[in-house]
């Protein structure tokens, strides 16, 4: 017999509608039973479009329930610490949406509360962009394919010209987003998978458009680099380069991993999806990647496997996620951008 697990979701945005609720519902024994939003209208849509039996009022309600056994947390950083530590407090498993947390104090207060529960399930949802290729490109790399790796470039650059007139989003907003720098956590992430972390960091960043209209008109300035260079050496002894850019229009490789090794180049093309080996004595060679190392995504499925004891969470775990937010801390903290209320609470 299926366990029964029923979930409560925090936050129905974007993601979570197109991806986390249907992929809950499509599990069997697996029962989404309350949806809180950030307004009782936005709540009922979410729960007429998806047939979501109740609506809460505030996320508080949610958590407090006790008929529900696992939260999934959908809103924008700046809830991510409060409602992730209330609902394991509150005896809840949790799968809550990158990024982890404003900063790496909250962050740790997270994996903490994970820790002082381990036989709760805490989950981050991981960076996408590279799934279907990391098993392969990891091998690949411990098997010598372009020898021993002595240096990675790693574009996120949006590939459009800078737009003063754009208005302010939740990204822009470090009151929410936190230190979380456009895609600086998600692409480090992916790049950490294959290569491990960073041991040393000197970051650059600018802010070009330093002040943007709301939604409601309302002028905001900008504490959020919208043009950053990360550099430094990895733990194995590479260097890194990160860049992640909102004005690189035109720019020839807008979000690429491009790792250099010893015996040749592995050229990883977001965009394209492509794989590309370039050998100085061969012609460049696209690679193809078996399906048996194809890796779709099963974020629900994970969550709710490792909820029910079937197998472990890989992407992505409490300690995982905490340290990309340490790497985003230390950047922000050379920075100096972000008012010190957020950098260091």
């Amino acid at each position: 017999m299926t366990e029964q697990i029923r979930v409560g979701i925090i936050g129905a945005g974007g993601n979570t509608k197109g991806r986390h609720i249907p992929g809950l519902q499509a599990i069997d024994g697996v029962e989404i039973s309350v949806v809180c939003n950030r307004s009782a209208e936005s709540s009922q849509r979410a729960a007429d479009e998806f047939g979501i039996p109740r609506i809460a009022a505030h996320w508080k309600d949610v958590v407090s329930d006790p008929a529900l056994d696992a939260i999934m947390i959908g809103t924008w950083p700046y809830l991510h610490a409060p409602i992730s530590i209330a609902a394991l407090q509150a005896g809840k498993h949790v799968l809550c949406e990158a990024r982890m947390a404003m900063n790496a104090k909250e962050a740790a207060e997270m994996l903490l509360a994970s820790k002082s529960r381990p036989d709760l399930i805490a989950q981050i949802v991981p960076s996408p962009f590279t799934l279907a290729w990391d098993q392969f490109i990891k091998r690949k790399l411990d098997e010598g394919m372009i020898g021993e790796v002595l240096a990675v470039d790693v574009f996120a650059n949006a590939g459009n010209f800078i737009n003063v007139e754009r208005k302010m989003n939740w990204r822009d907003d470090v009151r929410l987003s936190g230190l979380n720098t456009m895609a600086l956590g998600i692409y480090y992430e992916a790049m950490a998978r294959w290569l491990g972390h960073a041991e040393t960091i000197k970051a650059h960043g600018r802010i070009q458009v330093k002040r943007r209209m709301d939604a409601e008109n309302q002028l905001h300035d900008l504490h959020i680099p919208d043009h950053l260079d990360v550099f430094g050496n990895l733990k194995s002894g590479a260097s890194y380069h990160l860049r992640c850019s909102q004005l690189t229009g035109a720019c020839p490789t807008p979000n690429d991993f491009i790792l250099y090794g010893s015996t040749g180049t592995l050229r990883v093309n977001i965009a394209s999806g492509e794989l590309t080996l370039i050998r100085p004595e061969n012609s460049p060679e696209v690679l193809s990647v078996p399906e048996s190392e194809q890796e779709s995504w099963r974020v629900e499925e994970e969550f709710i496997g490792a909820i029910r004891g079937n197998e472990n969470i890989r992407l992505t775990s409490f300690p995982e996620a905490y340290k990309y937010m340490s790497f985003t801390q230390k950047v922000a903290d050379q920075l100096q951008l972000a008012p010190s209320e957020i950098r260091n609470p």
